[in-house]
């Protein structure tokens, strides 16, 4: 299985192959997923007190907070793939 990182901001890096989907944080239900999965610890902030421009969805149910587009992530997941 080949691993593929990703940087979401900061230094901080995900496995590409666990996420499931990358959302804006301004609709009512992914904010309703951001406050479940910070009550279950399930909750990764990666915004280092900047204000959170995406949300990183993986396949464990863990959320992950962005201070970066998602339209940047995006295209660093096709910029990743590219190297095939």
């Amino acid at each position: 299985m080949d691993i593929r990182l990703i940087n979401i901001g900061f230094g901080n890096i995900v496995s590409a192959n666990r996420v499931i989907a990358v959302v804006s944080p301004e609709s009512a239900p992914i904010k309703r997923m951001i406050n479940e999965g910070r009550e279950k610890g399930q909750l990764i902030d990666a915004t280092y007190g900047r204000r959170t421009r995406s949300v990183i969805i993986t396949d464990s149910n863990h959320v992950i907070l962005s201070a970066i587009q998602p339209e940047t992530v995006a295209h660093r997941f096709l910029l990743n793939n590219k190297d095939d």
